[in-house]
């Protein structure tokens, strides 16, 4: 099994940033991707970045040149910096972890932009 736990959800004005921290513990394997995806009031649950043990990333048009994603192998830590924030990004984000063998979530943080 494998725990995520997020951080760093907020409220903000648009044109603002913020950043969000996603912890994992338990089994990993040094193979696996780790990102975020997010899910907005009434809409399906979509992809926001992920990034690869081999720091590959993935990344939705809709964020693209406005999030950047990080991770930490070491620290087992994937981060999320958002920056020019949209009422648009208003969602509960999701932290991921897929590998072989299993696909994990956190429980999510609420990012609220105000226009």
């Amino acid at each position: 099994q494998v725990q995520l736990v997020e951080s760093g959800g907020g409220l903000v004005q648009a044109g603002g940033s913020l950043r969000l921290s996603c912890a994992a513990s338990g089994n990993m394997f040094f193979w696996n991707t780790m990102g975020w995806y997010r899910q907005a009031p009434g809409k399906q649950r979509e992809l926001v970045a992920t990034m690869s043990s081999a720091r590959i990333t993935n990344y939705a048009d809709s964020v693209k040149g406005r999030f950047t994603i990080s991770r930490d192998n070491a620290k087992n830590t994937v981060n999320l910096q958002m920056n020019n924030l949209t009422p648009e990004d208003t969602a509960v984000y999701y932290c991921n972890l897929n590998q072989r063998g299993g696909n994990y979530w956190g429980k999510g943080t609420l990012v609220t932009v105000s226009s």
